[in-house]
């Protein structure tokens, strides 16, 4: 495993000796990482994605295009006024060329803005909502590890055939959760089931019991958890004091990351279905990431953390068959090369700013199933991207030619 990821930073280093820096401003590629450091995603993204990042670097030996490449990062507090001042810090006195990661959509919604007025590269794998390649779409933004359409999709068709056909939702009050609530809604609405009612709750709150409370009476046959890390795992742990699922109603975690069910456990998470972005066992690419991260920072990646990782390699490697790191010639550059890496086969990053990849209908194991730790997933099925995303005529999006 060290061997393959050595080897791979030994052939980047080769391929930067032979490409001038010339255009690569300030001499040297400067990447930021903006996301929750300390609040309710922190173990979803955090130092995690920081490490996931500084991986894509090492493989490049830490220089691209006979430029160095520096590594900083900040914690935005999910608070849209704290991540547009730091982006704007960054860009306006610190040369930052690029911002990945950043989670909550209000505060990567007010991020794409500033990364679109002054032509940086905005790689998202942590925000969701899906009006991000939409209506708010930007030439610089690159949109990778999964959006509220996809988790919809996925989820809402899956839900219907096997977890029952009236739902409730129990849904974070933000950006994030609206556009994941209603994208689902949708979907379940068009295949026939009906939506008895939901109930917002704030991100980051500790006590969901009146929450709770409010989706049992509700009778519906299945309460969607539209939230996300510690939110997730605090509402699943409240429910079954409660005994929802003992009642005969049954949880649908609409994100949930492998940290959640490390947090919960497989003897009170087993059974429970989700869209997943990342799949380890994939094949061994996939596993050597996998495990290589695993050493570095003691978990097993979250999707958003495997993007990342994905996304800043892919914007690398831009710059390296580019020679400049010119933020729309560089997201040019990758949406005319394919996403083959530990994240996706075969991806595709269109004019939108969706990097279109399978995802997977994944199932949490039960103990019995596990073989050990990290070992909490199985796959359903493999859900097409091409099938999952939005189609790119329908979002809205400027950017896109009809």
């Amino acid at each position: 495993m060290k061997t393959s990821f050595a080897a791979a930073a030994a052939c980047a280093v080769a391929l930067a000796a032979t490409t001038a820096g010339a255009e690569i401003s300030d001499g040297k590629v400067k990447i930021a990482v903006l996301n929750d450091m300390s609040g309710a995603y922190a173990d979803a993204t955090g130092m995690g994605s920081v490490e996931a990042v500084r991986m894509a670097i090492e493989e490049f030996g830490g220089q691209v295009a006979g430029m160095p490449i520096e590594l900083v990062y900040a914690d935005h507090q999910n608070k849209p006024d704290v991540g547009a001042s730091i982006a704007n810090r960054w860009i306006d006195t610190e040369q930052v060329d690029v911002i990945v990661d950043v989670p909550t959509s209000s505060v990567a919604l007010a991020v794409q803005e500033i990364t679109r007025e002054k032509n940086r590269a905005f790689l998202i794998s942590g925000a969701g909502a899906e009006q991000l390649t939409g209506e708010a779409c930007s030439p610089t933004t690159a949109h990778w590890a999964y959006d509220t359409y996809g988790q919809a999709q996925g989820m809402g068709k899956y839900g219907i055939e096997t977890l029952g056909d009236s739902w409730y939702f129990l849904t974070v009050d933000y950006a994030f959760g609206h556009a994941l609530e209603a994208s689902v809604t949708r979907v379940l609405q068009e295949s026939g089931a009906t939506v008895v009612g939901a109930v917002r709750h704030p991100l980051g709150v500790s006590d969901f019991s009146s929450f709770v409370l409010q989706a049992q009476s509700s009778g519906a046959k299945v309460i969607a958890l539209a939230n996300a890390g510690a939110d997730t795992i605090n509402s699943i742990k409240q429910a079954q004091e409660f005994g929802v699922t003992q009642g005969g109603q049954t949880l649908a975690s609409l994100l949930m990351f492998p940290t959640d069910v490390h947090s919960l456990g497989l003897e009170a998470a087993q059974g429970m279905a989700l869209v997943e972005g990342f799949y380890a066992d994939r094949d061994e690419q996939s596993r050597a990431f996998a495990d290589a991260f695993i050493q570095r920072h003691g978990t097993l990646p979250s999707m958003i953390q495997a993007g990342s990782y994905s996304a800043a390699r892919h914007y690398l490697q831009a710059i390296q068959d580019l020679g400049s790191d010119d933020a729309t010639a560089v997201l040019e550059q990758m949406r005319k090369t394919p996403v083959n890496d530990a994240f996706a086969l075969n991806g595709t990053l269109r004019a939108d700013g969706r990097m279109v990849h399978d995802m997977y209908l994944m199932q949490v194991k039960s103990p019995a199933e596990s073989s050990g730790e990290w070992d909490y997933y199985k796959v359903l099925t493999t859900l097409p991207g091409d099938d999952i995303y939005r189609p790119l005529d329908e979002g809205g999006c400027p950017l896109v030619q009809n």
